[in-house]
């Protein structure tokens, strides 16, 4: 690195350039302030901001290079020195004088001293940042991983010196009733799809804790945007048995009308908008909701759930970014269950998995157990009170594991061992590990667990057996709902249709009105 010298122009030394690769010019700034608040700005910035590495000064004279190392080492002045002192202080008072709005106008940079150089701070308009004479390139993970939050150990025991929640009885038998009302849900519902009673499902095995433990720690005004693996969310929030079987088996008592894939479930008044199957687009949504909530002083926030593979789209990007701008009283949960589908983490990211992205874009995160119900209710009911009370999103990367296949159209076991998923099912599940916990409360005993595994099934087959009778919706429904006044083309192509129906009538199903 070649280092300039000999004489600078005052004007030259003003502007402060040193021929750096940089858009605009900076304003320099010392650590210690006349004033106590731009005290508290740069001791703030020096704790958290990188140092930028320099060897010239603001004046760029060969004379005025800083210490440095190696080929790029050139004898060094002193910052304290009486002249340079007394030129800087000369500087700031003229510059002191100078109105804001011409300060602006003439792009110098503007200078504040004091007796102590050792931290020079420089407000760059991309950054603020401190200066090194080391060139040091930040490495692309840290030492160690970020640690994950957890309360509970793999049977149920707490873990030593854990401050567990204030939860009583009541609450933590419902959150469990839940989670066993999820999980038979999910294992009945599997087989009828496999039985051909309705075209598609996806299960929570493994998930069932990110589902409930993050739904009891939110409020009802809080608008929720889930993926496809939170049923649980408006289970807890009053979705019954029976609406999720009319939704799977698309009849016309289904509140999306049939229109939808089984499992995009949605509702307006439990107030989660219904989800869509293209990845990570509910993020942004969820980011522009929770602005509506800011702007409108609501007690509430937006809440966001996604898989890992989803932070391989644009969608997630824009969404962090977005929130973190505006600060937005967002919440994002990530279920990082390993894959995507049948891809690997390691194939979508080389990060220390979804937390670390957080911070790069300015956004508090936390790593939890995803399988510790009690972690993850604190930890959401935590970032609910962040999110809120400071107007700023929350990143929740919650470590699980999806016992179940991707789908119904996926067979995991082309991929991953089945000596794994066996043992996560039988070792590691978080249904069982919170059923230990609240056993050891006194909360829970066998007879209690046989009524509501027996109450769950009942329901489940009796929805489902219902939901399989009801009629479907009519056909003039593929058109409704989309214009105030239906438009002359879909009224064209729905007479194409019924004339379609009409000369082949084996090739429609007979229980669709038309």
């Amino acid at each position: 690195m070649a280092v300039e010298s000999g004489p600078k122009s005052k004007g030259s030394a003003l502007r402060a350039d040193c021929e750096m690769p940089m858009a605009t010019r900076g304003l320099r700034v010392l650590a210690k302030s006349s004033t106590p608040l731009l005290r508290r700005t740069l001791s703030n910035s020096i704790s958290e901001t990188r140092p930028c590495a320099r060897i010239l000064d603001a004046e760029c004279s060969g004379a005025a290079a800083l210490p440095a190392r190696g080929s790029c080492g050139v004898p060094a002045r002193s910052y304290g020195s009486a002249t340079n002192r007394t030129a800087d202080t000369e500087l700031s008072k003229n510059w002191s004088k100078t109105p804001p709005a011409a300060r602006r106008l003439s792009g110098e940079p503007e200078k504040a001293f004091s007796d102590d150089e050792d931290h020079e701070i420089l407000d760059y308009p991309g950054a603020k940042t401190n200066f090194t004479h080391e060139m040091t390139f930040i490495p692309e993970t840290a030492a160690e991983p970020v640690p994950c939050f957890r309360l509970l150990n793999d049977f149920g025991q707490p873990l030593p010196w854990a401050k567990l929640p204030q939860m009583d009885a009541e609450l933590a038998t419902k959150i469990y009733r839940n989670m066993v009302n999820l999980q038979t849900m999910d294992a009945i519902f599997y087989e009828a799809q496999r039985q051909g009673r309705f075209s598609f499902y996806l299960t929570t095995h493994g998930e069932e804790a990110i589902n409930i433990a993050s739904a009891a720690a939110l409020s009802p005004q809080d608008v929720v945007f889930t993926q496809y693996r939170e049923p649980g969310i408006l289970m807890w929030r009053g979705f019954t048995m029976q609406d999720f079987a009319d939704q799977c088996f698309g009849n016309a008592a289904d509140l999306g009308k049939g229109r939808q894939m089984p499992v995009h479930y949605g509702s307006r008044e439990l107030n989660c908008p219904t989800l869509s199957s293209p990845i990570a687009t509910q993020l942004p949504q969820a980011v522009g909701a929770a602005y509506g909530l800011k702007m409108s002083r609501k007690d509430a926030c937006s809440v966001a759930y996604f898989g890992d593979g989803a932070s391989s789209e644009g969608d997630f990007h824009a969404a962090l970014n977005f929130a973190a701008i505006l600060e937005t009283p967002t919440i994002f949960i990530c279920r990082n269950n390993g894959w995507a589908i049948s891809t690997p983490t390691n194939d979508q990211f080389r990060s220390d998995g979804i937390v670390v992205k957080g911070r790069g874009y300015g956004i508090r995160s936390i790593r939890v157990d995803g399988m510790d119900t009690l972690a993850l209710y604190c930890a959401v009911k935590e970032a609910r009170k962040i999110a809120i009370e400071e107007s700023r999103p929350v990143l929740i990367e919650a470590l699980s594991y999806r016992v179940g296949h991707h789908s119904t159209s996926d067979d995991s076991s082309k991929y991953r061992k089945k000596a794994e998923i066996e043992h996560w099912k039988l070792v590691r599940d978080p249904v069982n590990r919170f059923k230990k916990w609240i056993e050891a409360q006194g909360w829970w005993d066998a007879k209690s667990e046989k009524a509501i595994r027996s109450e769950a099934r009942s329901s489940v087959i009796a929805a489902m057996n219902k939901a399989g009778q009801k009629q479907k919706p009519e056909l003039s429904n593929l058109f409704t709902d989309v214009y105030d006044s239906l438009p002359s083309n879909l009224r064209e192509q729905e007479l194409q249709l019924r004339d379609v129906i009409a000369k082949y009538p084996r090739g429609y199903p007979t229980d669709v009105p038309l």
